[in-house]
């Protein structure tokens, strides 16, 4: 008997039964209206706009070759190239020299791979895979990373080929702690680079913008590209933010004072009092060079040097000078004589006072520690506390800035800064924001050059690119005797022809660390607590090297530990440490009128020394 004459099916051949359940994996498909989003509507204007790219991108490979042509730059690639080059080798080696162990770690790749493949087939079939690689990776927020099985395979795929490199140089042998600290550095901004959140054609969201706007975007995008180099002479100079919402002086380090005294390398500011009562011991601020001094002024909210004024501190702040050839042999000597010693003595004679607190941010708390071991020789006595901001003075867990520090480098610095007498500010800015790249590069080249958006306006970020050059002899000092010999910890630096030991600085030092900070780690910090001759307290902050300081009490942000005298390891400190909600400046607040408590009537700023001009002054104002 027949099919029909069993009641069974009647269907024409081919014709599936009305029915029939779905397939499994059509559900997981993605539906023709999300699909349409990536289709070309317009190719006619697509085409025009691409080649109007094309046409932007010929002014940005003008805008590079311009002063290569004429002999105003000449590029140094070679060695940070060859560094690098070299760097891997050395982990390669590793697992070549062993043809079972180079077997082992390509099967775990490739058994990681056939994980992507299955978790792939189970999305498809409509399955919800959990902890699936690159979840809650910020890069991949986008829905279609998630949704769309292309998308996510790239994602997966990527997650997995970069946990497998960083996990072969954990694992290889042999390296000296400073060569793997240079691999881990180098594969992690290989692959940071490389995620396919970066480009067009692999991210999803950057696909629909070229696609919804017929790649008017990427017009957008490569005419910034074209102006960024001509702004950087060259170079590309990566804009963070609006650079033109922002005026030195009007939006930023606003708080009224006056300059009170120059010299070739500093200015001396006093800030204007805003209580009838002022502590008797001036605050005396000494900030990096690497940075301007701002950072503690950004705005009335920020600003730790109006908190300052408005406790009844009498502030007074170095201004460092934005260094060009003039400046090319001017060391830590000249920058200890004609900053430092000289803020002292304008401190002085404006204020009658021979005793002031000092505080030293980043690599301005190490020029005033070094600075206090050589006043203990010569007999100077007027600094009687000091305040050091994530400062290091042993720098033997430096960070991911000693990737960049090691003889070859170092040297390469030194024949770059030759010719000109300093290094470039943008060399420092690039170096810094490599340090956390998948903050500070890639969103903004996604966003600007992809996404043809200008950055939004944020007062931070436009410090951060308000970049100063670095004299030749200073700037070498600092490589050699921090990050590469480590002399003043080990008590060999040399300074005016004195062998300086920090043993010898009895007076007592408020050493502030953050929890989260890249440049100077709090463990490098808890480390050269032990080194001081005096008493010491350690402070560890909330978050990194900038949020961490600049913490006003009024925001209610993040907290603090504090917990006795730095002793033992950084981890026991930390163990035993006790948690404080907010900010630490009211801790060191009292901490301060606990040294000096007397008061005097308030001081306007100079009133006996001639004001050469208000604050924040002009050198601040120098750019690159």
């Amino acid at each position: 008997m027949n099919k029909q004459a069993k009641g069974g099916d009647m269907r024409a051949p081919g014709q599936q039964p009305t029915d029939a359940p779905a397939m499994p994996f059509a559900k997981a498909l993605p539906d023709p209206e999300s699909m349409e989003r990536y289709v070309v509507k317009d190719p006619d204007a697509f085409a025009l706009n691409m080649a109007r790219m094309v046409e932007q991108a010929g002014h940005a490979a003008a805008a590079w070759a311009k002063p290569r042509e004429e002999g105003a730059k000449q590029d140094s690639v070679a060695e940070p190239v060859a560094d690098m080059v070299k760097t891997f080798s050395k982990v390669t080696e590793y697992w070549l020299a062993d043809p079972a162990r180079a077997l082992e770690a390509q099967t775990r790749l490739f058994s990681r791979y056939m994980g992507v493949w299955s978790n792939s087939l189970r999305k498809i079939s409509g399955e919800t895979i959990e902890n699936e690689p690159g979840t809650g990776d910020k890069r991949f927020q986008d829905e279609d990373w998630s949704k769309n099985a292309f998308f996510n395979f790239l994602k997966q795929t990527y997650v997995v080929t970069s946990d497998w490199a960083e996990s072969l140089v954990k694992e290889a042998d042999g390296l000296d702690e400073h060569t793997r600290h240079k691999a881990q550095f180098y594969f992690r901004q290989v692959t940071t680079a490389l995620s396919p959140s970066n480009f067009v054609m692999t991210n999803p969201e950057l696909l629909r913008e070229t696609i919804g706007s017929n790649g008017e975007n990427l017009v957008r995008g490569v005419k910034m590209l074209a102006e960024d180099i001509m702004a950087g002479k060259g170079d590309l100079k990566l804009r963070q933010t609006d650079m033109e919402r922002f005026k030195v002086g009007v939006d930023l380090a606003t708080t009224p004072g006056k300059v009170i005294a120059r010299s070739p390398v500093a200015e001396i500011l006093q800030y204007e009092p805003t209580t009838p009562q002022v502590l008797k011991r001036p605050l005396l601020i000494c900030p990096p060079w690497i940075n301007k001094f701002y950072i503690l002024d950004l705005n009335a909210e920020k600003s730790f040097i109006k908190w300052c004024v408005d406790q009844g501190l009498t502030v007074f702040v170095i201004a460092w000078v934005n260094p060009d050839e003039r400046h090319a042999t001017f060391g830590w000597e000249e920058y200890i004589r004609q900053g430092l010693q000289f803020a002292l003595e304008a401190v002085e004679r404006e204020t009658g006072e021979k005793q002031v607190n000092a505080i030293g941010y980043c690599v301005g708390g190490t020029l005033l520690a070094a600075a206090l071991a050589l006043f203990a020789q010569e007999g100077e006595k007027r600094i009687k506390s000091a305040t050091l901001f994530t400062t290091q003075v042993d720098f033997t867990h430096a960070g991911d800035l000693k990737v960049f520090v090691d003889e070859d480098q170092v040297r390469a610095v030194e024949e770059s800064m030759a010719g000109k007498g300093y290094l470039d500010g943008t060399k420092m800015a690039s170096a810094f924001n490599m340090l956390r790249s998948a903050d500070l590069i890639w969103p903004y080249v996604v966003n600007n050059y992809m996404k043809g958006k200008a950055p939004p306006a944020f007062d931070l970020l436009y410090w951060n690119a308000d970049s100063t050059r670095m004299s030749a002899a200073n700037h070498s000092f600092y490589l050699r005797n921090c990050y590469l010999d480590n002399t003043l910890a080990q008590g060999r630096m040399q300074l005016a022809g004195k062998t300086l030991n920090l043993a010898d600085v009895k007076i007592p030092i408020f050493n502030v660390a953050a929890k989260e900070d890249h440049i100077a780690p709090p463990n490098s910090v808890f480390l050269g607590s032990s080194l001081f001759g005096g008493d010491v307290q350690y402070v560890l902050g909330g978050s990194g090297h900038i949020a961490g300081i600049v913490n006003p009490p009024a925001k209610g942000k993040y907290q603090f530990w504090t917990g006795g005298k730095p002793e033992g390891t950084y981890e026991e400190w930390v163990a035993a440490a006790k948690e404080h909600p907010g900010s630490w400046w009211p801790h060191w607040l009292d901490w301060i009128k606990g040294l000096s408590p007397d008061m005097v009537p308030a001081r306007p700023a100079a009133q006996k020394l001639e004001a050469l001009g208000d604050a924040p002054g002009v050198y601040v104002l120098a750019r690159v």
